[in-house]
């Protein structure tokens, strides 16, 4: 029973992820230059500090910024249910994800992990019951922001506020 049970199980699995790589090739929305720029600056941090407001970027998933390696830091404003509260978290992007691996883990929060992709970032669920949330889905109730830092000099420290709003600690 147990080893019928195990092969079951393997089936589901293996069935479960062929079909969360097959849904990586949805469309996605793209932006023109002038409403790519419009939307990076609606969606700029509220900060009187002008270094941080000019280097911290707001991504579009059309942009695909894990393609490659720039070894810039990112933010992203994540949970792994629409009960759970946001989560901010950064990370470091030092990985070259095609040549290593296919993802890395970032995080782990309340029975959801939080990966990177080449093609963006994945929350997977422990259970495999519903269809993986992709950062590049539009209207995604799972992902509400990427940002990026673009200078090589120290971070900011980014918090976010019960909406999901991203603000700078101590503002």
């Amino acid at each position: 029973m147990k080893r019928l049970l195990s092969i079951i199980g393997a089936i589901s699995l293996v069935g479960t992820s062929t079909t969360s790589l097959v849904a990586c090739n949805k469309p996605q929305q793209e932006y023109t230059k002038e409403e790519l720029a419009k939307l990076k600056e609606e969606n700029k941090i509220n900060t009187t500090n002008q270094q941080i407001k000019n280097n911290l970027e707001w991504i579009a998933p059309q942009e695909k910024p894990f393609n490659k390696v720039d070894n810039k830091y990112y933010y992203v404003v994540w949970r792994g249910d629409e009960k759970i509260e946001w989560k901010i978290i950064k990370f470091q992007h030092n990985i070259d994800l095609n040549s290593i691996s296919l993802k890395r883990k970032l995080d782990h929060y309340k029975e959801h992990d939080l990966f990177v992709s080449p093609k963006g970032l994945v929350i997977n669920r422990y259970d495999f019951t519903y269809e993986r949330p992709k950062w590049w889905e539009i209207n995604s109730n799972y992902f509400k922001s990427v940002y990026r830092w673009n200078l090589d000099t120290q971070e900011p420290d980014l918090i976010i506020d019960n909406n999901g709003n991203i603000k700078i600690n101590g503002e």
